[in-house]
């Protein structure tokens, strides 16, 4: 007996500090994540302190970020629903619309509206509605709070073990407490504590991925040189290399696909404008500008390309959240590779970089006499918002850290489990936005052209699951630590998982594991999950999804004949998934980018219960953008016929569009494929079915 007493005395005191620490629960970090971590300690009864390096809470939420990266809405729930609920509501209030009146806003979002008023949440806003959203729960929940408080990472972390006990910022203040939460999106408080993590791409082979790695040969989405109808010369002097090259090109050799390296994908400003005059003030002209910067964007200008304005999505108030969009943009590609490791004096060099090229961007496009004067007097109707960023000359206080630091923690979240190709155990919340990395670099390739690496989108198929131990670190780094920003992911899986209401999701789970390992004495490795479930169901959390439950289009089953969703297919290459059109099936369809790479194929092959004649047709929504000349494949009893579709010549026949690929002779063999081959447009599925003829 005594024996067993002694044990269990031994197994519980190195948490016996719990009672004396000053807070329950330390927060390190000033985003989204942080705030919605701090709402759900003080929900289930504990204390909590958020210790910010920054001075306006929310992160990039309430940094520009306002064209919300949702993916699939159905899964986002908990405090995070309840962020864009309480966004719905400031926009419910006449004086909301300052600039415009409430019916004159567009309400079209990414896939779905702006405004929903059915669930009332709305997924579109500016920068300081956010920012007082994240101020409202501050007050509400009665949250402490310090600003501009930035951690010692040399010397300020103080542990027992493998437990943290306080932090220390280089204002030589201290913070106690029982558990931590690293909120960061670069990972300092992790990795200053001792976890390991990974900077840059991991090799396809680590972890047995598709496209992860360097990406040289790909070219997704229109962020490449090959979007610009003439090749762009990178040397001064075009087609001359002993003129010298070009500012914003790498001389390095770009590497081997698929390999692992150390760059970093772009960063940029999600900045804000507007084309309200009396709101509006001219784009400044940056300390140190320098038009040869901006040499490449110039020649792409010059080739015709007409798709500058493209990302400036439309907010409320007649504003914009604005991203990067192109072979020469907003990103500043290949500038950052420093940003994760670097000290604070050289973040704040890199990031006062990323808005001297921003800024001198628009201020280059707005006023150089060489920019095609379309593009520069529709440049000049816009500038910065005199009532957004007040207190930063009107510009965002929030560099967009794509991706940093990221843990390599008890469970590392990769492509294959997003893509289904794994089982993810444990699930603490859910993502579904596209796979999305943005450019790593800008190289020269071997014929002496300028290309850019690294832009990937690859659809999940749907909404996918996160393990709950990719938020905590290994065992023995860190047993009071929870990290749901940069948490456990390779490059490629973190492409998507990286999205703010995903964060806010995260925030949310990993403040009540916290609060479970205190109340059970345990590490945040052994918190029971089938507890931790509990709790994160009964507080709205959404933890798995059925394909069933069709949030935005028509339910495929309730669709005539013998109907496969585009997620039904087997997938070859790089689809998107999409939901901007009027009508679909299911949650979306998908499309290959307007790659043109032969590399996209979906195939789909249904159990037909008996032979017979059937009329098969593919759904695919109509836009001018479509390839006229897809390739299609029908197998049928008997042999296999080639097809050309023009996929702007759906029917809509009860809110799907059809494009009949006539009649056949079906049995178990049958099979519909569309591919990518020869394309001349964008190539996209929804679906495809097979209808008995009577």
């Amino acid at each position: 007996m005594k024996k067993r007493l002694l044990t269990g005395f031994l197994i519980v005191l190195p948490y016996l500090h719990m009672a004396r620490a000053a807070h329950d629960v330390v927060i390190y970090g000033g985003t989204c994540a942080a705030v919605m971590a701090a709402v759900q300690v003080k929900k289930m009864g504990k204390s909590v302190i958020i210790v910010s390096p920054d001075k306006h809470l929310g992160g990039l939420s309430s940094g520009g970020l306002g064209f919300t990266d949702t993916g699939n809405k159905a899964v986002i729930g908990g405090l995070a629903r309840d962020f864009y609920h309480r966004i719905y509501l400031h926009y419910e209030k006449p004086g909301s619309w300052k600039q415009q009146k409430k019916s004159e806003y567009g309400n079209k979002g990414q896939g779905t509206v702006a405004m929903d008023g059915v669930n009332r949440t709305m997924w579109i806003f500016e920068p300081s509605a956010a920012e007082k959203v994240f101020e409202d729960y501050i007050k509400e929940f009665g949250i402490e709070v310090v600003r501009n408080e930035w951690l010692d990472r040399e010397k300020g972390i103080k542990k027992n073990g493998d437990r943290i006990m306080s932090i220390t910022t280089l204002g030589g203040k201290n913070y106690e407490g029982t558990m931590f939460l690293d909120t960061t999106y670069e990972g300092d408080l992790m990795a200053a504590a001792g976890c390991d993590y990974h900077v840059g791409r991991e090799a396809n082979s680590v972890y047995g991925e598709e496209h992860n790695g360097i990406q040289v040969g790909v070219l997704h989405h229109r962020h490449h040189f090959g979007a610009v109808k003439d090749k762009i010369s990178p040397y001064k002097v075009p087609g001359d290399p002993k003129s010298g090259i070009l500012s914003r090109v790498s001389t390095e050799d770009p590497g081997k696909f698929g390999e692992a390296d150390k760059r970093v994908q772009a960063y940029c400003f999600r900045s804000c404008y507007t084309n309200v005059p009396e709101n509006r003030i001219p784009f400044p002209k940056p300390d140190g500008y320098d038009a040869s910067q901006y040499e490449i964007l110039l020649r792409v200008l010059n080739t015709g390309w007409g798709e500058f304005f493209e990302k400036f999505d439309p907010i409320p108030n007649f504003k914009t959240d604005t991203n990067n969009h192109g072979p020469f943009s907003f990103d500043n590609i290949g500038m950052n590779y420093e940003y994760p490791e670097a000290s604070y004096e050289k973040r704040r060099e890199i990031i006062a970089e990323h808005r001297r090229y921003q800024q001198g961007l628009l201020w280059f496009v707005a006023n150089d006499p060489r920019v095609p004067k379309k593009v520069q007097d529709e440049l000049r109707k816009w500038g910065l918002p005199k009532d957004e960023f007040t207190d930063n000359g009107n510009w965002s206080h929030q560099l967009y850290i794509r991706e940093a630091r990221r843990m390599i923690g008890d469970y590392v979240m990769t492509e294959n489990e997003l893509r289904k190709k794994k089982p993810t155990p444990e699930s603490v919340g859910m993502g579904s936005y596209t796979i999305d990395s943005h450019n790593v670099q800008r190289y020269i390739t071997s014929d002496g052209y300028v290309q850019n690496e690294g832009d990937i989108g690859v659809s999940t198929n749907g909404p996918y699951e996160i393990a709950y131990r990719s938020l905590v670190p290994k065992k023995g780094q860190g047993s009071n630590l929870l990290v749901p920003v940069a948490m456990s992911a390779s490059h490629i899986a973190y492409g998507s998982i990286r999205m703010e209401p995903v964060f806010m999701i995260l925030g949310q789970s990993a403040a009540t594991a916290a609060v479970l390992a205190l109340d059970g004495a345990v590490a945040v490795q052994n918190v029971p999950y089938e507890k931790l479930r509990e709790v994160l169901l009964k507080d709205g959390q959404i933890l798995a999804y059925s394909s069933s439950k069709i949030s935005r289009g028509v339910d495929p089953k309730k669709v005539k004949g013998i109907v496969m969703d585009d997620t039904q297919g087997k997938v070859t290459g790089h689809w998107q998934e999409s939901g901007a059109a009027k009508a679909f099936l299911g949650d979306g369809y998908c499309h290959d980018g307007n790659a043109k790479d032969g590399q996209c194929s979906l195939r789909f092959e249904p159990k037909l219960e008996k032979n017979g004649k059937f009329r098969l047709q593919l759904a695919a929504p109509p836009n001018n953008n479509r390839a006229t000349n897809a390739a299609v494949e029908v197998q049928y009893v008997g042999g296999m016929k080639k097809l050309i579709i023009d996929l702007k010549s759906g029917r809509e026949i009860e809110g799907i569009y059809w494009i009949d690929l006539g009649e056949y002779d079906c049995g178990n063999d049958t099979a519909i494929t569309i591919s990518n081959v020869g394309a001349n447009g964008y190539t996209v599925v929804d679906g495809v079915r097979w209808l008995p003829v009577e």
